[in-house]
């Protein structure tokens, strides 16, 4: 493959299917390595229990990553009411139980209502946000809770485009699951919508599950695996 990053070279747009238990940064290393990119970057992060769509400009096109990250995107995934963990999906342990007998599909609605359009969103304490110079996961990964930051952690404006719940198992099941797909702006913390919902419904959410399906016109249909693109990069260096 010839050398990324030459004078001249206009760089690449990538997209890669995320698998599970990866950072974003895990992928960037690898294909930096794989594919001889000298300058490679990511234009927005999947926390390693997300799956889905990953964009990755080489060369010249890294100009263009904040574009890329300003744009819409598409999420579905898993939430389960009745039990919260700290970090608001399977990173940590669960930390409280909730009876969810009494919630209805038609609580579910309502709740879901007042998370669509423009909001208010305090992002979670597990997160990468900077406060005071460090990093939220930093303090809550030594058991500091949100109400323990200095200034508390600012919410911020978001635009929650689509919020439907697809299926659910509500009365068939204690903890029951819904499957949901959300569509929002740049920002929105998806943890954080799970975690509302949960206190809409005087009650507790985790999320169990999350895949990115689609950023801007960008889609995850039209994404390769990491296998896959390397496999591709091999093919054009020989």
């Amino acid at each position: 493959m010839k050398p990324e990053n030459q004078p001249g070279d206009p760089g690449r747009v990538i997209l890669i299917d995320k698998p599970l238990e990866w950072t974003s940064f895990d992928v960037v290393k690898k294909l930096k390595w794989a594919c001889k990119f000298k300058k490679i970057g990511h234009a927005g992060t999947l926390d390693p229990l997300a799956t889905g769509l990953l964009i990755l400009c080489t060369g010249k096109k890294t100009k263009e990553i904040d574009s890329y990250q300003a744009q819409e995107k598409e999420y579905t995934g898993t939430l389960v009411l009745g039990r919260t963990t700290p970090s608001v999906d399977l990173e940590t342990e669960f930390d409280a139980e909730f009876d969810t007998s009494a919630i209805t599909a038609g609580d579910v609605k309502a709740a879901v209502a007042q998370l669509t359009g423009s909001i208010q969103q305090i992002p979670p304490i597990y997160s990468a946000i900077r406060v005071n110079g460090e990093r939220l996961y930093e303090r809550a990964r030594r058991g500091e809770t949100a109400d323990q930051v200095e200034g508390g952690i600012k919410s911020r404006t978001v635009e929650i485009s689509a919020f439907d719940i697809t299926t659910d198992t509500l009365g068939t099941d204690p903890f029951p699951t819904l499957h949901f797909r959300i569509v929002c702006s740049k920002g929105t913390y998806i943890r954080s919508l799970v975690r509302d919902l949960g206190l809409l419904l005087r009650n507790g959410a985790y999320m169990s599950s999350l895949r990115r399906t689609r950023i801007g016109a960008f889609r995850i249909e039209d994404a390769d695996s990491i296998e896959g693109f390397i496999e591709k990069c091999k093919e054009q260096s020989a």
